[in-house]
């Protein structure tokens, strides 16, 4: 994982130190279970924490017998033995090395979700406060990246807010799928290691106990896990892509700060690029990138098989460090969005009124004119006025086939923008409760 786009707090739930604490642990919770039942001495259980708990694992040496003994589970309680001591041959009693490295997963991925959650929080704040900085400020919606009718700023920032609360609710959801434990042993049948032994040790470290872990916890719960991952970098970067468009120098109704001392440009000193919400469009491709490994995870041999050991080390860290620095980069993107209310109306206006075409065909078909008649009369004074021949407003008085239907106070009527905004309010009941 490369610092630029990794933050500190994600990124040390990765780290050796972090992983061997807690493979330390899962042993020495275990241990305590096992003294208790009488299957080791009362007083291993207690030196094994005497003298793990504040030890510091020494990585350098771990890997080295690593080397040698070509696996890393055993290298680390090789090495958990040099600091314990002779009451080490009591550790890992009747446990496979699978008990130790997916509880420690599930640890590792509860705890970047709970950062994640977290991060999601400050997103949907941002979003919540500029929706209704802009609740009524209006605005051209688009459809297929043509002007279609008006909308206001804060409803479209509503309706982000709105996919990222789903977001939070599935990353929940994923987050108490995968916060499971399997203490079980080869092949999950507890043959060798009491059951309550993993019913201690998932009470410890705030686990459910897998009900069947084979020898492995189902990789199910993981697709599910990056799966919400991946969807939350689509909203992502299904925003990105919209400050991106809204910042077209042809558009420009909204754009990224641009910070005093700032260059956009090695080569052209007027850019202002948006290069925040075009390296979140890359991040979340990143992020995405680790679904279908995750998926294909899924099918293991039997009852476990080591091809998704070497997915998982990799996409884990990737996955959670990039979507945190996404998922803050995007809040500070909200927070410090600059957003041009008057470029806003310029673009609305430009048509000629023609984002009232809707209301005109309606109004025509309520008159007494058929659908079909109505279209074809609207759509004959709207082209003009595409064209920049006269607006849609002075071209359809002009027309006696519309004025037999309607008169011009009528057709005056219809091109009022508060029409077109009046249940805003009830858009904001339903997604923040309030208005």
């Amino acid at each position: 994982m490369i610092p630029r786009y990794a933050r500190e707090e994600m990124t040390s739930i990765w780290s050796p130190e972090t992983r061997f604490r807690i493979w330390f642990e899962i042993e020495a919770h275990a241990a305590d279970k096992m003294a208790a039942l009488g299957v080791i001495p009362a007083d291993a259980a207690r030196k094994v924490w005497e003298k793990g708990r504040d030890a510091t694992f020494d990585i350098d040496r771990i890997d080295a017998i690593e080397r040698e003994v070509k696996h890393d589970v055993i290298a680390f309680l090789t090495h958990l033995a040099e600091i314990v001591g002779p009451d080490a041959r009591f550790v890992h009693q009747g446990m496979t090395s699978s008990d130790v490295l997916d509880t420690c997963l599930s640890v590792q991925l509860a705890r970047a979700a709970d950062i994640l959650l977290k991060d999601i929080d400050r997103v949907l704040a941002a979003l919540k406060k500029r929706a209704f900085e802009h609740k009524l400020t209006m605005t051209i919606g688009r459809s297929h990246g043509i002007h279609a009718e008006p909308t206001t700023f804060g409803v479209k920032l509503a309706g982000y807010f709105a996919e990222f609360e789903r977001s939070k609710k599935r990353l929940e959801t994923a987050r108490a799928e995968i916060a499971v434990c399997a203490i079980s042993g080869a092949v999950g049948t507890f043959a060798n290691i009491d059951p309550s032994v993993e019913e201690h040790v998932a009470e410890k470290l705030g686990l459910a106990v897998e009900p069947v872990s084979t020898q492995v916890i189902p990789r199910d719960r993981h697709a599910a896990y990056f799966a919400a991952l991946g969807v939350i970098a689509s909203s992502i970067e299904r925003l990105a892509t919209e400050i991106r468009h809204l910042q077209r120098t042809e558009v420009l109704e909204a754009e990224e700060y641009f910070s005093p001392g700032q260059k956009g440009s090695s080569a052209m000193p007027h850019k202002r690029n948006p290069v925040l919400t075009e390296n979140l469009t890359g991040l979340a491709r990143l992020v995405r990138m680790c679904v279908i490994p995750a998926m294909e995870n899924v099918a293991l041999w039997h009852e476990r098989d080591i091809s998704h050991s070497s997915v998982e080390r990799g996409i884990g860290p990737d996955a959670t460090i990039h979507l945190d620095f996404a998922l803050n980069r995007l809040a500070g993107v909200i927070e410090n969005l600059v957003v041009y209310p008057d470029r806003m109306r310029h673009n609305l206006d430009r048509l000629g009124g023609l984002v009232h075409s809707q209301r005109v065909l309606l109004a025509l078909t309520q008159a007494g004119a058929s659908r079909e008649d109505a279209y074809r009369l609207v759509q004959r004074n709207a082209m003009p006025a595409w064209r920049g021949e006269g607006t849609l407003l002075a071209n359809l008085k002009a027309d006696a086939d519309v004025t037999a239907h309607l008169d011009h106070a009528k057709i005056d009527a219809l091109f009022d923008e508060g029409y077109h905004i009046r249940h805003v309010d009830t858009i904001f009941r339903r997604v923040f409760g309030s208005v």
